[in-house]
């Protein structure tokens, strides 16, 4: 090992100082993956990475993920301070094989183990070195060398190495070179490198990390996983392999089969009977992660949740579209990236990109989307979970890409109404009424469900951002629909709601939604502008002040409009009573990055308008 490793090296500099804003640095990277067969691969991974600082020590954490279809051959890891003396080596003893099972989950067989060569001061390297055998060809290497904000890269490397005469699919992004291809006696290899790269930084409201950085994802043609082969070239060559895995799996006790019969006696349209079994489902099932082998990707029978009532996504939709062909709708499994904030799927590289299956029910004039796993979302609802992205819909000719539900503005909505009584210390009640509807009615649907009465209370309070005041009482309504309803009473108590100074009364009217969030504004942007939720807001504010005030200042009607959206405030005083009335429309979209200027700007003015006064004098007989 020579000092020189765990120093930067002057060759490094020259071209970009990787030191600068970062908290470690790949000093190089090599992954190698060799196909063996369509159902059996290897990957050798090693690294020598420097820890710069406390906030990049969890570089030298080391894990290696491993199921039923998987192994680990082996891991190695030294670890050096900064003059390149060798702190320690890893023994097999000081490598640790935990259970990943998660907190919902009943049967999983996904395990890590843990290398750990954390060291307390700084500089410091790290090498690691592994080895995995895999039975599971479903996935091959997604390349992201860079993977987060802070971390330079010196140098690193993605070789596969196919069979000859095995075709290789690859998509490449933001990399400095294209792939470099040559052979071997047995072997079509493919080579990227990347070196010197230089911490990145996502811009706020700017692209995700995975857009900024070099990437390249590979996938196999042909692959076979325990048996099951399939072709991955289109989507839907590959929706006709799912289709392989559910063969046969539908399959419900006749008894099951009358009740629901009887169940939908009297519903007149598809959509009604869906949402009476939707209804049943939700009452009689509880999600249960079941990742075991196969069963990661194979859902177990309708016949096994119809007895057991549990199952995972791919078991409950199984289950539910059972049903719903056992009344005569038809419905889709659907495949999906689920999560909010989750990026859409790479809709131009077919493979195995999601994480989630959802169904589908076709109607005469529009789709109802189905979360079956889940025991309180409105039938036909997708949310910020899984909707406004692409799903692989798995019909009998394969798959097919489609979208879900988009929600414009005006179904993200928040529609507020106060009535405040001030005193003459400025002290008030306020009686709060909000209806909350599509995205903006998730967090408040989630309390409903989730917490006890004493702990929505506590959680209210974490929400309501008036600078000093009491919940008297509270309470929610929900209505569950396609775009589901929640409505909030509140009454509270406002402590110096208005401030007095002298004969002088100071109101802020915006009682609740004053906008606070300015987003820095650098030299240059450098990324475009990426708003992923449009939403409105409204708010009418009445004021009851006490007797013998007068108006001193009022401040103008403000619009402001701009291509992120729309902001309008008025104020009206009528003697005693003051009404302030609020909207605030944004846009979602991608903007270019000369707009991040005007975007700032906006919301500049924004957070001015919510901060207006009203002043008022005392009268002195």
């Amino acid at each position: 090992m020579q000092q020189a490793l765990a120093s930067i090296p002057a060759k490094a500099v020259t071209l970009v100082d990787l030191t600068k804003d970062a908290n470690a640095i790949i000093r190089s990277e090599e992954t190698v993956f060799t196909v063996n067969s369509i159902g059996s691969g290897v990957t050798k991974y090693k690294a020598t990475i420097t820890i710069l600082n406390e906030n990049g020590k969890h570089h030298a954490k080391l894990y290696v993920p491993y199921d039923k279809l998987s192994k680990v051959d082996n891991i190695t890891g030294t670890s050096y301070d900064k003059s390149g003396k060798k702190i320690k080596t890893l023994k097999n003893k000081d490598i640790i094989d935990i259970s990943s099972v998660s907190d919902f989950s009943l049967f999983e067989d996904n395990r890590v183990k843990i290398a750990n060569l954390t060291y307390t001061i700084y500089p410091y390297t790290v090498e690691f070195e592994y080895q995995v055998t895999t039975k599971n060809m479903l996935f091959y290497p997604l390349w992201r060398p860079q993977s987060e904000e802070d971390l330079s890269v010196e140098k690193a490397l993605l070789r596969v190495e196919v069979p000859k005469g095995m075709k290789l699919r690859y998509r490449e992004n933001n990399l400095q070179e294209k792939v470099t291809q040559e052979s071997t006696p047995t072997y079509d290899v493919y080579l990227w490198q990347v070196k010197d790269l230089a911490p990145v930084v996502e811009e706020p409201y700017g692209p995700s990390l995975a857009e900024l950085v070099p990437e390249v994802r590979t996938a196999p043609t042909y692959f076979e996983v325990e048996g099951y082969q399939g072709n991955m070239e289109t989507w839907q060559s590959y929706g006709q392999w799912v289709n392989k895995l559910n063969t046969g799996r539908d399959v419900l006790p006749e008894a099951t089969r009358q009740k629901l019969q009887e169940m939908v006696v009297g519903a007149t349209s598809p959509e009604e009977k869906a949402k009476k079994l939707y209804d049943y489902l939700q009452g009689k099932t509880r999600y249960v992660s079941i990742q075991l082998g196969i069963g990661g990707w194979q859902p177990f029978e309708a016949s096994f949740v119809d007895s057991k009532g549990y199952g995972d996504c791919k078991a409950l939709t199984n289950y539910t579209q059972s049903m719903l062909k056992a009344v005569g709708v038809d419905s889709y499994q659907a495949l999906i990236r689920a999560g909010d904030g989750a990026t859409d799927v790479i809709t131009d590289f077919p493979s195995s990109q999601f994480n989630h299956v959802i169904l589908c029910v076709p109607l005469p004039k529009d789709t109802l989307w189905l979360e079956c796993t889940s025991q309180t979302t409105a039938a036909g609802y997708s949310g910020s979970f899984t909707g406004g992205r692409h799903a692989l819909l798995i019909t009998p000719d394969g798959g097919k890409l489609v979208k879900t539900q988009f929600y414009k503005a005006e179904d993200n909505a928040q529609k507020r109404n106060i009535k405040v009584q001030l005193d003459e210390a400025g002290n008030g009640t306020a009686t709060v009424t909000t209806v909350y509807t599509g995205e903006q009615q998730e967090s408040r649907s989630q309390a409903i469900h989730s917490l006890k009465p004493d702990d929505q209370k506590k959680w209210l309070y974490q929400q309501i951002k008036v600078p000093s005041y009491e919940i008297l009482s509270y309470g929610f309504e929900e209505q569950k629909m396609r775009l589901p309803v929640v409505t909030e009473k509140l009454e509270l108590s406002l402590r110096q709601c208005a401030t007095i100074s002298g004969k002088r009364m100071f109101l802020s009217p915006n009682l609740m939604s004053k906008w606070t969030y300015i987003p820095p504004q650098p030299e240059k942007r450098k990324t475009d502008v990426v708003r992923n939720m449009a939403f409105f807001d409204s708010d009418s504010v009445v004021f009851e002040l006490p007797v013998g005030y007068t108006l001193e200042y009022q401040p103008q009607d403000v619009v402001h409009k701009s291509e992120f959206g729309e902001y309008k405030a008025t104020i009206k005083v009528n003697g005693p009573e003051v009404t302030y009335i609020r909207t605030m429309q944004m846009y979602d979209g991608r903007f270019s990055s000369e707009s991040y200027a005007r975007l700032v700007e906006f919301l500049n003015n924004v957070v001015k308008a919510d901060g207006d006064k009203v002043v008022f004098v005392k009268n002195i007989n």
